[in-house]
C-alpha cells in the first residue's frame, strides 16, 4: 500500500516538512549570527536571551550587595568565558570588553536587551554597581525600578552594548 499512487503525496509531504523545518533552522541560525556577529570573530558566543533570563531568575526584590556576582553568573550561563574577573562592579569594564561588549554613550532612554551599565565608585559605594537590561527592566542582584539606584546625582556611568 505504501507504493499506491494515491498515498505518494503523503510520503512526499513528509519529506517537504523536513525540508521546511531544516530551512527554518538555517534561517534561525543565520539570524542569530547576524545579531551577534562576534561568534564569527573569535570572541565566544553570548546568548543574550539566556543571559537576561538567568539574571532575572536569580534576582530578588531587594539588593543582596552582590551585583557583580549576579552579572558574572548570568553571563557565564549564556556562554561567556570569564576566567579571571574583578570583585568590584566598578572594575568590570575590561572584562565586558573581552567578551564582546563595547563602551558606548549612555542610552538609558533607549536601552536594548543585554545592555550593561557600571556605576563608578563613590565615597559611600566603594565597589560601584553593575546592572543589565532584560528587555523590560534593569536588573542586577535585584530588580531595579530604574537605572538610578543611588540617591546621588554626581555618580558617573559607563555603558556597554554587545556588538
Amino acid at each position: 500500500m505504501i507504493y499506491d499512487a494515491h498515498h505518494s503525496n503523503m510520503i512526499n509531504a513528509a519529506n517537504q516538512n523536513t525540508a521546511v523545518i531544516s530551512q527554518k533552522y538555517q534561517d534561525n541560525q543565520a539570524g542569530l549570527r547576524a545579531k551577534n556577529p562576534q561568534k564569527n570573530k573569535g570572541i565566544p558566543y553570548l546568548d543574550v536571551r539566556k543571559f537576561t533570563q538567568k539574571l532575572h531568575s536569580m534576582s530578588s526584590a531587594s539588593s543582596t550587595k552582590k551585583c557583580a556576582r549576579s552579572i558574572r553568573i548570568a553571563l557565564q550561563s549564556a556562554g561567556a568565558r570569564i576566567v579571571n574577573h574583578p570583585v568590584a562592579a566598578a572594575d568590570w569594564g575590561n572584562t565586558l570588553q573581552t567578551i564582546g561588549y563595547k563602551k558606548i554613550n549612555p542610552s538609558f532612554n533607549n536601552p536594548k536587551e543585554g545592555d550593561i551599565y557600571i556605576i563608578h565608585r563613590t565615597q559611600k559605594h566603594v565597589y560601584g554597581h553593575i546592572a543589565a537590561y532584560t528587555g523590560r527592566q534593569w536588573v542586577s542582584d535585584f530588580r531595579q525600578n530604574s537605572h538610578a539606584v543611588y540617591k546621588n546625582d554626581q555618580v558617573s556611568y559607563t555603558y556597554y552594548r554587545l556588538v
